[in-house]
């Protein structure tokens, strides 16, 4: 990732085609050392692109990866299947609602306040 950010910051820099030499001395003015095998790989790989299309191309594919939406599909197929099976998950998060609720009131009660 160090490698990957090195080279960014040398494009930003107007380097249009960062070498390694170039990113060992972005990393190296930080105290990072470099290895060369890695960042060999990164300027091979990164080398003639340019960088915004690079960019733009791992956007799409992030876009196709789930992020926190586990949570949300078990409750919308309960809620699917309908009558009993939609009002138990409600019940259970109201539980975990009210034991949350509990445990901050609780420490309230230690005798002391963060603003005091």
């Amino acid at each position: 990732m160090r490698y990957v950010a090195a080279y960014l910051l040398a494009v930003l820099g107007g380097n249009a085609n960062p070498s390694a030499k170039d990113i060992k001395d972005i990393l190296s003015s930080v105290g990072i050392e470099a290895e060369d095998e890695r960042l060999n790989k990164v300027v091979s790989e990164l080398n003639g692109k340019d960088i915004n299309e690079v960019m733009n191309s791992g956007l799409s594919k992030l876009a196709s990866v789930p992020a926190g939406g586990a949570v949300a599909a078990p409750a919308a197929a309960a809620a699917a299947a309908g009558g009993a099976a939609g009002a138990a998950p409600a019940a259970v998060e109201e539980k975990k609602e009210e034991k949350k609720e509990e445990s901050e009131e609780s420490d309230e009660d230690m005798g002391f306040g963060l603003f005091d």
